[in-house]
């Protein structure tokens, strides 16, 4: 099926829909610049992303753990949500999309004006002290603040080594499991459990991403396409 096609069809699937869930990923943060981990290029490049992102470099290389992700918090803080996020935005205020779930660190979605948004990777605008859990500044963390009990300060995203936080891991499952629609953007489903996420509802299921993935045939529909051209696309056959 040709992509305006599969737009339009799409287009009709959330006019029908009566509670409509997004399922977003890295495809949707590279559109706004922010690097895929998967990537060799730019931020990652000098770093062992199965290493740096885990909660052995956090506690036994803390120096190495603070200087990549306070260049992550500044990579993050020079970006702008691209339009596709205010195309959702303006799509949940008109009662279209109902639920975000993200596996995106970087704030976008909330930062952009959207709700209901289940932040299934944690925030890096989020900052804790990894011993005691005390909430702290970004500029503390920045400036290699220590807690007042001592421990570390980090970010609140999931590390390699954690599980994902489980309240909103069920938020996200409940909101699926009474969706008539899910719609899954940018993103390759390679990482485990979110990738199971799109069965869990009865309804249809929607791909939009820039090539194929091994999961396809899973889909009712699959759209090989940019996050932001989709979405603007869609938004201009939903309010003609």
């Amino acid at each position: 099926m040709a992509n305006r096609q599969a737009l339009e069809q799409l287009a009709e699937w959330i006019k029908g829909s009566s509670y409509t869930v997004l399922l977003t990923g890295a495809g949707m943060s590279t559109e706004s610049g922010i690097p895929d981990f998967r990537s060799q290029n730019g931020l990652w490049k000098n770093y062992d992303p199965a290493y740096v992102s885990s909660v052995d470099a956090l506690e036994d290389h803390y120096h190495l753990f603070h200087e990549f992700y306070s260049l992550r918090l500044q990579d993050v803080e020079t970006r702008i949500p691209h339009q596709g996020y205010e195309v959702l935005s303006r799509l949940q205020e008109q009662g279209l999309i109902h639920a975000i779930a993200t596996q995106n660190v970087d704030g976008f979605h909330l930062r952009s004006g959207s709700q209901n948004v289940y932040e299934l990777h944690g925030s890096l605008r989020k900052i804790y002290c990894h011993t005691c859990s005390q909430e702290h500044s970004i500029e503390a963390f920045k400036d290699g603040t220590a807690c007042s009990c001592g421990g570390k300060l980090r970010p609140s995203i999931v590390l390699f080594g954690e599980m994902l936080p489980e309240h909103i891991w069920q938020q996200a499952i409940t909101a699926i499991e009474q969706s008539d629609l899910v719609v899954v953007i940018g993103t390759s489903l390679q990482v485990y459990p979110v990738n199971q996420l799109p069965a869990v509802t009865k309804g249809k299921t929607v791909l939009i991403n820039k090539e194929p993935t091994a999961l396809d045939h899973l889909f009712d529909l699959s759209i090989y396409s940019s996050a932001k051209d989709s979405l603007l696309e869609v938004e201009n056959l939903l309010v003609p």
